[in-house]
């Protein structure tokens, strides 16, 4: 199979990602209007798996096992969920939220469902030399080591943030659809391959890390 590469059992598409990597999707988040006015006191005390404490935050936090999700749910009537692994987990604990509302005698609808964020993440299994990434797109770059770990990477189009560690491990936010972050990626990886730092050269300065930190132990 010389034209696909491999991404878990399933091959992957090198028309659509010719660098044989598919960023795995780790969090939805997505919005909803229940289009009622809520009392987030009443929905705290009847509902399971809610609290609420208004000194802290103002919005009732619930969690549902399947899909796994948290929403936030504000008096307006306006809704967050978080932490659904596709479009459509989000949309379906979206729906489910909006029943449990429902149920509890409100007359919550369903309106203007929109996918508001997508986090991405991949490995390109080889270290990166950020500071010659930072200095050769300084426009688009922000590394401060001594405060993230990672390279900030601004990309303009698609507008996409990318945060990029030394260790090859990539995490991509700010898309809307799936495709900008798949593009994101792809628009990126030539680069990232051009500042491919030396295995050799990374193995043996984290080697001296680790021994004068105490990491290994002789």
């Amino acid at each position: 199979m010389a034209d696909q590469g491999l991404e878990g059992s399933q091959p992957v598409d090198l028309s659509k990602h010719p660098s044989g990597i598919v960023p795995t999707l780790q969090n939805i988040v997505s919005t909803v209007n229940l289009d009622c006015k809520l009392d987030l006191k009443a929905i705290a005390l009847q509902a399971r798996n809610a609290e609420y404490n208004p000194k802290r935050f103002a919005a009732v936090i619930m969690r549902i096992r399947e899909p796994k999700t948290t929403a936030l749910i504000f008096a307006s009537g306006k809704m967050v969920c978080t932490g659904a692994k596709s479009e459509q987990q989000s949309k379906l604990a979206a729906r489910k939220y909006a029943r449990i509302i429902q149920k509890l005698g409100f007359p919550a609808k369903f309106k203007d469902f929109k996918i508001q964020n997508i986090v991405g993440s991949c490995d390109v299994k080889f270290p990166i030399r950020l500071e010659g990434l930072a200095y050769a797109h300084g426009a688009f770059s922000s590394y401060e080591p001594e405060l993230f770990p990672g390279l900030i990477y601004r990309m303009k189009q698609p507008k996409i943030v990318l945060l990029i560690f030394v260790s090859g491990k990539i995490v991509i936010t700010g898309a809307k659809v799936r495709d900008e972050t798949y593009t994101a990626f792809e628009n990126i990886y030539p680069v990232l391959t051009e500042f491919r730092k030396n295995q050799q050269w990374y193995d043996d300065r984290l080697f001296v890390y680790e021994f004068l930190f105490g990491v290994i132990k002789y």
